[in-house]
């Protein structure tokens, strides 16, 4: 799969033919039907980076600890308003996984959530999950794509997408809809995986950038990265509000050397022979992907905005 990057016109570079769209969907919701459970086993429900100090030292535990305080951080970084006459009264959850993150907005501001997936294993069990938790009046999941959401316009107060436009084919419909489905005055919340900020003399990545982000593509179903820069100029185009950006890739270095170490476990290695081939897949590029941070090419990024009242 060659790494397209996006472009900001409502249509890709080289977009994929719409039967490989379909592909691409269907690829992503098979990964995501044959992998979330093996995640799930090791490292619970939430399926995001942590948020860590910088040269900490960590457990498993502070891991699980270190993705609710992701959430935290991105609705502080976001401003999320705190004052319950102020704070969101309804939230989506676009590229819900299993339903971590809709379940614990959902009991912070104690209000309704809905979240979307590819993927109809994980809908199910993000819904057993919320009603184990006695959440399944305040939470609810839908298998939908989050480029033609089954929403009306300006339904939510709160648009979250946690590390999913990565999967996203069209970022600019990505984000096109997120602004959609956005109530007036609501934020919007992108925490993604992007590329490097390309200096004023480039027009691409160099081919050993490409050449690395291709074997990621291929293992995880990436059809095209963008950078930082890029999203705030789609923000921008949609006259968007309060447009900020910044790269936490120092913020969640532990994370990928605690995932490796979990899968060289026997519970890990035993759980991956018994999850299928496409998460093996997924497993044997897990250090490419701290290569491409070491390198400083892949960079965790949030974006956030709010819409205009």
């Amino acid at each position: 799969m060659a790494v397209r990057q996006a472009s900001l016109g409502g249509v890709d570079v080289d977009l994929e033919t719409k039967t490989n769209v379909e592909k691409l969907k269907r690829g992503i919701a098979e990964f995501y039907d044959e992998s979330s459970g093996i995640w799930e086993d090791i490292w619970g429900d939430h399926m995001h980076h942590g948020f860590y100090d910088p040269n900490s030292t960590i457990s498993l535990s502070d891991h699980r600890a270190a993705q609710v305080r992701m959430i935290e951080e991105a609705l502080k970084f976001a401003s999320v308003p705190e004052d319950p006459m102020k704070k969101p009264k309804s939230i989506v959850d676009v590229g819900c996984g299993i339903g971590g993150s809709s379940q614990y907005l959902a009991r912070k501001y104690g209000t309704e959530c809905t979240g979307i997936t590819l993927s109809p294993v994980q809908a199910e069990r993000a819904r057993a999950l919320a009603a184990a938790q006695g959440l399944e009046n305040k939470v609810s999941f839908e298998v939908a794509d989050a480029l033609n959401q089954p929403f009306p316009d300006g339904k939510f107060d709160l648009v979250w997408s946690m590390e999913s436009g990565e999967h996203m084919p069209e970022k600019a419909k990505f984000v096109n809809e997120l602004a959609r489905v956005a109530a007036p005055g609501a934020r919007i919340i992108i925490v993604t995986w992007c590329h490097r900020n390309l200096s004023s003399s480039e027009q691409s990545l160099n081919p050993d950038e490409n050449k690395l982000l291709d074997k990621i593509c291929d293992a995880y179903y990436l059809p095209t990265w963008c950078s930082t820069d890029d999203y705030v100029k789609l923000l921008q185009s949609l006259s968007l509000q309060d447009i900020k950006a910044a790269d936490w890739s120092e913020y969640v270095a532990p994370f990928w050397p605690a995932v490796i170490r979990s899968a060289l476990t026997w519970k890990g290695i035993t759980s991956l022979i018994l999850s299928g081939w496409k998460t093996i897949k997924g497993a044997m590029v897990m250090p490419l992907m701290m290569k491409g941070y070491k390198k400083g090419l892949i960079k965790f990024a949030i974006i956030t905005c709010r819409k205009p009242e």
